[in-house]
């Protein structure tokens, strides 16, 4: 089957019919690149479905349907080679809120809360917002432009305390776009066991994952003796690019952490948005030639933004080896403390700025687009970076 990447879905619209924090945040001559949010329309299989329940007509509360549940059991199954139960699944709106929940269930205030930066902003905010010590390492930069970012396990080593009891950890990673080596999961796995740390695995890009023939496998998969530590979290927002309708699941194997988990959000979260749950539902069970085809788009797309990063002095790039985000490095463009901001007033292109993941000088580019809307972005960089 045919799926269409490359015709532009308008988005912005002067009356805000698809109001779209991506595309309404910037004036409209600004070409959007930052947000997390792909600009291709989801899978044939879950417009139908979605368009089945809304027909129905009658949208009270809903609940988890077992189907589901099962769908994502054999979803992971056959995808991570990891069998997990019906039971395991907390389904909520959202991973950012389960960050919070997990500080909420796992920590008590003034415990540590660590994260490892770059990292995607909300981690940096959970601390704080859960009155919790915020806590952070950071990755081992390029050894040579180009090379891949690392994890410092030294590093991470030098951040514990006493005090730390939460690892906030990112596997595939977001902005990076790195895909852990098993010598860095054993390391990682090795220093959680022995500073006895809950862990949060968002694990939200590892159905992205560009290379040819690579496979996911949850940190709680790979290391069952962190099964009962570990709290891994899938959804298909970026996946299947049904982020508004906000539907994600906490798989939790261990029955003592998912009944403080659930205690957690109590009162705080509202019933399952019925519409999110169908289209979960319609992406695991149908969404996979969809899924592949999207993995040929981007791959095609992140070999245009390598050669055009090349064509850029001052400018470099690690290859992402999952999802669509780039991370790049501005420090030596010649566009002051923040290149977002040079980007978006000079050349009218809007990226992610790296400040905001704990790395100035930095920005995120969102190359989950078409063919064309990236085209023009990059030529007006162009203008703005090229020798």
């Amino acid at each position: 089957m045919a799926f269409d990447f490359a015709t532009p879905v308008e988005r912005r619209s002067p009356k805000g019919d698809y109001a779209s924090q991506k595309w309404h945040r910037y004036d409209a001559n600004v070409l959007p690149l930052w947000v997390a949010d792909m600009d291709f329309c989801s899978p044939p299989a879950v417009i139908e479905a979605l368009r089945a329940r809304v027909e129905h007509g009658v949208y009270g509360y809903g609940e988890v349907p077992d189907t589901l549940t099962e769908t994502l059991c054999q979803w992971s199954a056959h995808h991570y080679d990891w069998s997990i139960q019906p039971d395991w699944q907390q389904w909520l709106p959202g991973v950012v809120p389960a960050l919070h929940f997990a500080a909420m269930a796992l920590t008590k205030p003034g415990d540590g809360v660590l994260t490892i930066a770059p990292i995607y902003p909300p981690f940096l905010a959970v601390a704080e917002r859960t009155g919790r010590l915020a806590q952070q390492a950071m990755l081992a930069e390029p050894a040579s432009p180009g090379e891949p970012w690392q994890l410092d396990i030294d590093a991470l080593e030098a951040a514990i305390t006493p005090q730390t009891r939460l690892l906030l950890w990112c596997h595939p990673h977001n902005p990076t776009g790195r895909v852990w080596s098993d010598q860095e999961l054993t390391q990682l796995a090795a220093v959680v066991e022995r500073h006895d740390l809950w862990v949060v695995s968002d694990e939200l890009h590892c159905d992205l994952l560009l290379n040819e023939g690579a496979q996911h496998r949850p940190l709680a998969a790979m290391f069952p003796e962190l099964a009962k530590r570990t709290i891994t979290l899938w959804a298909p927002s970026k996946t299947f690019n049904l982020a508004g309708l906000t539907s994600a699941c906490a798989v939790i194997p261990d029955t003592v952490l998912r009944k403080r988990f659930t205690e957690a959000t109590k009162g705080f979260l509202p019933d399952g948005n019925v519409l999110g749950l169908v289209a979960a539902e319609a992406a695991y069970r149908d969404g996979e030639p969809w899924r592949q085809a999207l993995l040929a788009v981007l791959r095609d797309h992140r070999a245009t933004l390598q050669a055009r990063v090349a064509l850029w002095p001052g400018v470099t790039m690690s290859e992402p080896a999952s999802t669509y985000l780039a991370w790049l490095d501005m420090r030596g463009a010649g566009l002051g403390d923040s290149p977002a901001k040079a980007l978006l007033e000079r050349a009218g292109v809007a990226l992610s700025d790296g400040a905001a993941f704990g790395c100035p000088g930095f920005v995120r580019l969102n190359f989950g687009t078409t063919a064309s809307q990236l085209e023009a972005a990059l030529a007006r960089m162009d203008k703005l970076l090229k020798a």
